[in-house]
Order: C-alpha cells, then structure tokens, then sequence
C-alpha cells in the first residue's frame, strides 16, 4: 500500500521548530524593543495578514462563546504575558525544556480537577521530570545567586501551564473548515489585549521606537511572519484533526531548535547540569506517558 505524507504531522513539527526558535530571537529582539510592544505588533500584523486568507468565508464570532475567549486568552494573552516577562530573566535554552513539560502538566491535572487515576509508571515519570526542571531552574542560582532566574523560570512554567489549557480548549471546538478563521480572531483578541500594555509601555519610554535596530526588527519580522502566523496556523490546523495530548508530543522539537539558535546568536553554553536536567525531563515524560514511538518521524507517512 502506498504511503501518503501525513500533513498533520508535518504541520506540527513545523510549527514547533519555529516555536524552539522563538526564545534566544525574542530573547535577543527584548534587548531592544518593549515585550509588550512586540506582542501588540506581533499579533496585530498577524492578523492583517491572515485577513486576506480568510475574509471570504470567515465566521463572525459569537462574543458569547467561551471556548472561543478561553482559547484566545489562554493561548495568547496569558501565555504570550508570561512567556515575555519570563525571557529576560532566563537563559533561553531553558525556557522550551522547561515548557516541555506540558504532556505532565495535563496528567497532574486530570489528576486534580478531573479525579483521573494516576497509575504507578506516571508518578515515576512525573518525579523524574521534577527533578530534571529543578536541576534546570536551581543551577544558575547555584552559580550566581541571582533570584531573577528563578522567576523566570516560574514564568515560563505559567506560560506553559496557559498553553495546555488552551490545547484542551481548541481541541473542543476547532474543525479543519474555521481553524484558520479562529485563529484570526485569536491573533485579534491578542492585539486588542496587548494594547493597554504597550500603550504603558509608550508612555514609559516614548523614543523606544526611534531606537529601533535590527535586533527589534528581527522579532517583529520573527513574530508576525513565523512565530504567529505560519506556527499558529499550522498548529491550529494539526489540533483541529488530532487529539490534544499527541499535539503536546511534539514540543520535545523545541529544545533542539532553541540550542541551534541561541549558541550562535546569544552565546549561551550548554552545561552539565543543563545536559542532567534535560534528560530527566525527557526520561520522565518517555516514563508516564510510554509513547517513545512517538517520536515526529514515526507518524510523517501514513498508509
């Protein structure tokens, strides 16, 4: 029987290689432009230019839909605030191992809100991917005694935990027919968000946008083009034909991205404890969730 390419798949691993990147560049574009400013103009540019793709047969939403506001504030509001507050005070290659993380979060979760039973091999795997994270998140402190670290690490785990909870979000009302069209309104609801906060930004530093250079630009050219619209856009689509916990599988791709840009651009060294920590995290996550065939290859041709 003939394979055929499974798009879905590629979709995702697209959008999470894209997404492994997005932490040394937003990194390296905050050293000269607000984060709330390149998140206004990152969504808002977004959106205009999903607007043409999509006028002709978008659905004006119902404000009333709740699905759609948790999914909008959750995957880009909450999760984009967080992830932003947290990149100045972390070493960006920590942040998608740590973000990684997100397959345990909805385990524990089930847990808690949804009384699911938690079998032995989880809590194995849930343990072992805490240790990992916290050798991660304590190193630098160990080093430096610095408690921005540790903040930022917090923060990445909120902008994780908001990025879950809106992949079980969308995975309850996104079709392959308005995926594209719900996205738009997303990338909307954001740039509306974002506006009070930029607009504060503003008003803090008025010549920011005057000292603009090419850090600033590659995060906004970054943000709209790839981070925003291609990843949302191929993500979404993914998540509309595929269950919420294998959409989550393919974040393990982000480290490996994130190393490969912030070594040349930033700098930044791959440690022991960096190498110790990734490999409980993963260890972990291999133990609770029993799906090592699920790496992005296995799954790209289908029968």
């Amino acid at each position: 029987m003939v394979k055929r390419i499974n798009w879905p798949i590629v979709a995702l691993i697209i959008a999470n290689i894209i997404w492994g990147a997005t932490s040394p560049i937003f990194k390296y574009a905050l050293e000269n432009i607000p984060p709330f400013s390149l998140a206004f103009i990152r969504f808002l540019g977004a959106s205009l230019l999903l607007y043409p793709l999509v006028h002709k047969k978008i659905d004006y939403p119902d404000l009333k839909n709740k699905l759609l506001w948790g999914f909008g504030l959750t995957g880009v509001t909450l999760n984009i605030f967080f992830y932003f507050l947290a990149l100045p005070r972390i070493i960006s290659i920590n942040a998608p191992i740590i973000g990684s993380t997100g397959p345990i979060m909805v385990l524990i979760g089930g847990a808690l809100f949804l009384k699911e039973k938690v079998k032995k091999f989880e809590l194995i795997g849930i343990l072992i991917s805490v240790i990992g994270v916290a050798i991660i998140i304590l190193q630098p402190i160990f080093q430096t005694g610095i408690k921005m670290e540790f903040l930022g690490s917090f923060f990445i785990i909120l902008a994780t935990t908001s990025a879950v909870i809106s992949t079980i979000i969308g995975r309850k009302f996104l079709t392959p027919e308005n995926a594209l069209g719900s996205t738009f309104w997303v990338f909307l609801l954001g740039a509306l968000t974002f506006a009070p906060l930029m607009l504060w930004e503003f008003v803090q530093n008025p010549f920011w946008l005057a000292q603009l250079d090419s850090r600033g630009i590659l995060g906004i050219v970054y943000g709209i083009f790839f981070a925003s619209t291609i990843a949302y856009a191929f993500y979404d689509h993914a998540l509309a034909q595929m269950p919420a916990y294998k959409t989550s599988i393919f974040a393990y791709i982000d480290p490996v991205a994130a190393i490969l840009v912030a070594i040349p651009l930033l700098g930044e060294r791959i440690t022991p404890p960096f190498v110790i920590g990734s490999a409980l995290v993963f260890l972990g996550i291999l133990t609770a969730e029993k799906r090592l065939h699920w790496h992005p290859l296995h799954k790209v041709l289908k029968k």
